[in-house]
């Protein structure tokens, strides 16, 4: 099922509803990206000026981020805990390893960090390892 309407699931990173066969549901968040490229980018700053933290590092009311590439139609599903935590682990080391990315929309500023995809699922498999 397609969350598009407001509320409390879309502004909890709700896209998208999955129930399987066996009445299990899984809420997704689905970032789509019009080109492809090596890396994730993980938004850090939905808002920069204001301080506004990005996906990778508020809370979710998903279960997984559906993180798609258009052209070569290849999705990761990436589950959102485990990533949280590579995040946590990870994130300053990867700021100074693979920089930032600026995206200017219309009334703000997002930064995002672009970590390749062998390193971000190491990094998730690594968080998913209690210790």
């Amino acid at each position: 099922m397609s969350v598009r309407d407001d509320g409390w699931a879309q502004r909890g990173g709700v896209d998208r509803v999955l129930t399987l066969a066996c009445g299990r549901t899984y809420t997704v968040d689905e970032k789509v990206r019009a080109e492809d490229w090596d890396d994730i980018l993980l938004e850090q700053w939905s808002d920069e000026e204001r301080r506004v933290p990005g996906w990778v590092q508020k809370s979710l009311a998903c279960d997984f981020i559906a993180y798609a590439y258009a052209p070569s139609r290849v999705c990761y599903l990436l589950p959102v805990v485990p990533l949280q935590r590579a995040w946590r682990m990870h994130g300053r080391e990867w700021i100074g390893l693979y920089g930032q990315r600026r995206a200017v929309n219309p009334g703000y500023v997002s930064v995002s960090v672009p970590v390749p995809r062998s390193a971000l699922i190491s990094a998730i498999a690594e968080a998913m390892i209690l210790s």
